[in-house]
């Protein structure tokens, strides 16, 4: 059975809790790209947390049968870039996220989900 966006979209969040990632946003991009349906934007404190988040929401996906298309950015872990196809996961150093402002360039797309900055 094929996990609906927005269920991929809840699993992501939890697995970015789980390791601590923080200011977490999930916008509904789906009429404003036609690529995919969510991007799910996300901060990390380090490197090494930046891809230990990645590393874990792969993981978490793939024991529900999400598979990942495509991963960009894992080896400098400053912003990990992960496909799913209907969903975008950006994981970012919180300097990689106010220098490339993903927020400001789709900002005409509704949030779907937002958690406050619990770790950061």
């Amino acid at each position: 059975m094929k996990v609906k966006p927005r269920e991929i979209v809840d699993l992501i969040i939890e697995a970015a809790q789980e390791k601590k990632g923080y200011d977490i946003l999930a916008l509904e991009v789906g009429k404003l790209l036609p690529l995919c349906d969510y991007f799910v934007i996300l901060s990390g404190n380090n490197p090494i947390q930046v891809k230990a988040i990645a590393e874990h929401i792969e993981k978490k996906l793939a024991e529900q049968g999400v598979n990942l298309l495509h991963r960009e950015g894992f080896q400098e872990g400053r912003w990990i870039l992960l496909d799913f196809g209907d969903v975008v996961v950006h994981v970012f150093l919180e300097e990689e996220r106010e220098f490339y402002g993903l927020e400001r360039l789709w900002r005409d797309a509704p949030v779907f989900r937002k958690e406050a900055a619990q770790f950061g």
